[in-house]
């Protein structure tokens, strides 16, 4: 039953591939695959993190993995004392997600690069224009799938099968942009709002070449996202953090909604313990508006690092059981040379 379950989440996967684009539900854990214009929006020279996702893991026999990892570098412009100081970034990224089992996997390296432009003199408002272009890679292992005429007519699927397959793996360019506003003055209530647009040149996403199996073109939809936070301080040793994320891609919508409290937990402020919840409404396959799941985060920050650990609930019913219908995710992230004077964009 677990295999029958992973292979009709891959089905569903390779009949739909143009609709589907992995997310976190740490979305700002992973800030270079949230938005472009988030590269080097920091406070510091440079960032590395990774982010961890296991899906479904007491559903299917083996869990729906995801994995990123990246490093971005902001460059100072006009440094000059009483003027404005503007930014520039590049970073590297890397993507994996696979299904394990039968192995689907998408992997891609992405290179990014922003531009972040003060607006006065005292640096506490920002305009950051971002573009990323990725390479992808997408594979299937054809070992661990079973078609019908391979029955016997016994008990197993061990005859030949006559099923004309195209390449296992296939490779494409895609490209993705960007822009982000920051407004966060010290000690102040700050305010975040970014625009996405990503795979905007549609790229072709199947297995089959069409001029040459004559399959219908199967391209990936655009999507298009907005990202909202505020960062509001109740008091000398607590912010309180509401931000909402909306994606709409081609019939598919999801959207993010929630706040958490950043409690500081030392006198230099370099100690501070995050706590949140957000939920997660859909518009899914069925052309219905449903509640997906609800999130849950606790993260630490101590100096220049940041540990995130949240866990999705999902509200849907895949086996009639709900026993391990969620996923785990897990953030680190490193900040080089952290500057506690300038805030660009929201730690969590």
């Amino acid at each position: 039953m677990n295999r029958l379950i992973s292979l009709l989440f891959v089905a569903f996967a390779l009949s739909n591939v143009y609709a589907q684009d992995a997310q976190f539900s740490q979305f700002y854990g992973s800030p270079m695959t949230l938005n472009p214009a988030l590269t080097g929006a920091f406070d510091g020279t440079y960032r590395v993190g990774v982010v961890y996702r296991d899906q479904w893991r007491n559903v299917l026999e083996n869990p729906y993995q995801t994995y990123s990892a990246a490093i971005d570098l902001r460059f100072g412009i006009n440094q000059l004392r009483g003027k404005a100081r503007d930014y520039a970034a590049v970073g590297l990224l890397f993507f994996a997600d696979k299904v394990s089992g039968i192995d689907f996997s998408t992997n891609q390296i992405a290179l990014n690069g922003a531009y972040h432009k003060s607006l006065n003199p005292r640096n506490t408002q920002y305009l950051s224009l971002g573009f990323q272009a990725a390479i992808n890679q997408r594979n299937l292992n054809y070992e661990d799938l079973y078609f019908s005429d391979q029955f016997n007519g016994v008990d197993a699927y061990s005859d030949l099968s006559v099923e004309d397959l195209p390449s296992n793996n296939f490779t494409f360019a895609d490209f993705s942009v960007g822009i982000n506003y920051s407004y966060a003055p010290k000690q102040k209530a700050g305010f975040f709002l970014g625009l996405a647009m990503h795979h905007f040149l549609s790229p072709p996403v199947s297995f089959y070449d069409p001029t040459v199996d004559q399959t219908p073109e199967n391209k990936l939809f655009p999507k298009y996202s907005a990202q909202f936070s505020l960062q509001v301080p109740l008091s000398e040793r607590i912010q309180f953090i509401p931000r909402a994320l909306a994606a709409i891609q081609g019939p598919h919508f999801v959207a993010n909604a929630g706040a958490s409290f950043r409690f500081q937990l030392s006198n230099s402020g370099g100690f501070a313990l995050h706590v949140g919840s957000w939920a997660r409404p859909v518009w899914d396959e069925n052309n219905a508006f449903r509640m997906d799941a609800i999130v849950g985060m606790v993260g630490l920050e101590y100096s220049n690092v940041l540990f995130g650990v949240s866990y999705d609930s999902y509200l849907t019913d895949l086996t009639n059981t709900r026993q391990g219908q969620g996923a785990l995710e897990i953030s680190i992230a490193y900040l080089g040379n952290y500057d506690n004077d300038t805030v660009v964009c929201p730690k969590f």
